[in-house]
């Protein structure tokens, strides 16, 4: 195989040598969305300059466009560029598996393991570390969609709507969308760039609705195969479909897929509990691959607690199957589909107007989903109360963990203040954790 990390970058590499660099970037890609695309920026633009950085940047917009994971989607556009379907399947595929493969490993031993004392001591730690991590990612997210006054306000709106209001999340986005198309209507950017308009028109839309159609029929006939073999109500199919409104729904993230998420995981579904969302997303903090594999976790246990008859390994993995179809072949159909139109959508001023109002919403999601966990982490109950439409989470005082507020500060301390890496936090948290138990504390 030809070696393409020498002096010479390769411009126009052949689909085996790009092969082995997605592979490597796949094995490679810890530490969320932001260093997963700070390392293809590197090894794609700095390194082999496989694509120019202007280009690089007008995908990583439009992938911040799309619903689901920005990094993957971003892997996925440059395969195909360079290689049409093959490549970006490939490029894909390859940023997931690795991740996916490792995580459904430990979501089997954390089923089969989970109550053991040492393992519960660890993922203490991990609970009280995840929940500094969403901090850290909500005041990163805050700094990078807070742009004017117009922006807290919609955050601050978005906040109160879900918290208190529990209002849906497909409903917020539509109404910051609309929020932020009409702000950038009333500011007066609605100048175009001709140039690109000019490329999209060049598309035939023959062939944009017929790769629109061919990836939504290989999305959907799957689950609704499954629906069909065991029945809409069981666990499977209803993975099925819960999964693929989340991946229709969710913009800004892996963040806001947890917003979206975890509440109704836990309380509708009943799937898993608070705690057990924290200690997967623990999971996909520690291992490469997207931070939206936690959703794999939330659908092995699903599956292998209600598949029925008992609890299963084999319908714990046909839950992760599934979970993992629902969220990922989406991004092929948004990428697929919209890749021609890259160029023209960044010369959109009122399409990223509306984009703005979302990612403004996201913050108001994410503190949701901070506060929401900070809660059933410290504490040991939580009650929901409600007053006609008024909802609000109350903690009983009396319950709080004071190991975990203990484990929580130094995490913050690490990460906040000193800016450690996320996975040796985690490991630290961990082994402060598994500590406190051997003293017996």
């Amino acid at each position: 195989m030809l070696d393409t990390t020498t002096s010479q970058p390769i411009t126009n590499p052949t689909y085996r040598q790009a092969l082995a660099v997605w592979l490597r970037i796949g094995l490679l890609s810890f530490g969320g969305p932001s260093g997963q695309i700070a390392l293809m920026h590197r090894m794609l633009v700095d390194e082999r300059k496989w694509i120019d950085d202007g280009r690089f940047l007008n995908a990583l917009n439009f992938c911040m466009l799309l619903p689901g994971p920005e990094a993957m989607q971003l892997a996925t556009y440059i395969g195909w560029r360079l290689h049409g379907i093959r490549g970006g399947l490939t490029a894909g595929l390859l940023f997931v598996l690795p991740g996916a493969c490792v995580v459904l490993g430990l979501s089997m031993i954390y089923a089969v393991f989970g109550k053991v004392p040492t393992i519960e001591a660890l993922f203490l730690g991990i609970k009280a570390a995840v929940l500094v991590i969403v901090i850290e990612a909500l005041l990163r997210i805050a700094k990078r969609a807070l742009k004017g006054p117009e922006h807290w306000v919609l955050a601050a709106l978005s906040f109160v709507a879900i918290f208190f209001f529990g209002a849906p999340y497909p409903v917020l986005v539509f109404a910051a969308a609309c929020i932020g198309y009409l702000l950038s209507v009333r500011q007066g950017t609605s100048a175009t760039d001709k140039a690109a308009s000019d490329v999209a028109h060049g598309v035939p839309l023959a062939r944009t609705i017929t790769t629109a159609l061919t990836w939504l029929v290989v999305w959907i006939t799957p689950l609704l195969a499954v629906a069909a073999l065991f029945g809409k109500t069981h666990v499977l199919s209803q993975i099925g479909y819960f999964f693929s409104k989340l991946a229709v729904v969710t913009f800004g993230g892996a963040y806001a897929v947890l917003a979206y998420m975890g509440q109704d995981v836990a309380s509708q579904y009943g799937w898993i509990s608070a705690g057990e969302m924290m200690d997967g997303l623990g999971l996909a903090e520690t291992t490469p691959g997207p931070l939206i594999l936690v959703t794999e976790f939330v659908g092995f246990l699903a599956g292998f607690r209600h598949g029925g008859g008992g609890v299963s390994i084999p319908m714990g993995i046909a839950g992760a199957a599934i979970t993992l179809w629902a969220t990922f072949a989406p991004c092929f159909l948004w990428v697929f589909t919209g890749g021609p139109y890259v160029e023209w959508l960044n010369s959109q001023p009122k399409l990223k107007g509306a984009l703005s109002g979302v990612t403004a919403a996201v913050v108001g999601v994410i503190l949701n989903l901070a506060i929401w966990f900070a809660l059933h982490v410290f504490f040991a109950r939580v009650t929901l109360n409600t007053l006609g439409p008024l909802k609000l989470w109350t903690p009983d005082l009396v319950t709080i963990d004071w190991k975990i507020v203990v484990l929580a500060a130094i995490s913050a301390f690490l990460l906040l203040w000193r800016h450690w890496n996320v996975v040796l936090v985690l490991a630290v948290a961990s082994v402060g954790a598994l500590t406190l138990r051997l003293m017996g504390l």
